[in-house]
């Protein structure tokens, strides 16, 4: 199951509304409104860290311009929340003792092994 986006930064439980990406050939961070998506070489940050954020010594920061909204809920979330629903929903699943069952040969997992004659 997914877990809602929050802050990259360690301990930072709040919602992010800003992305920070690096552009390393050309020793720049860029942080801009949040990524519709999370990428693995991002980092989503909240308003305060957005703001507070320095480049390391010798990088340029380009910082978007302007306010940062809380992202619009996506089909995402909204998958993901179907998602929980669901699992909770589901019933607990029950043990079967394998000797009530003659007609089955063996189980590996999910699949079945069915006798040559049926």
């Amino acid at each position: 199951m997914r877990t809602p986006r929050r802050c990259s930064r360690n301990g930072c439980p709040r919602q992010p509304v800003a992305t920070l990406t690096y552009i390393y050939a050309e020793s720049t961070a860029v942080v801009g409104p949040l990524a519709a998506f999370a990428e693995p070489h991002s980092y989503d940050l909240c308003e305060s860290h957005a703001r507070g954020l320095t480049a390391p010594r010798g990088w340029d920061l380009v910082r978007h311009e302007g306010e940062y909204g809380p992202p619009p809920p996506s089909s995402d979330d909204l998958v993901a929340l179907a998602e929980a629903v669901r699992e909770a929903a589901r019933p607990a699943p029950h043990k079967e003792d394998p000797g009530n069952h003659p007609h089955q040969q063996g189980r590996r997992g999910h699949l079945r092994v069915i006798p040559p004659d049926a």
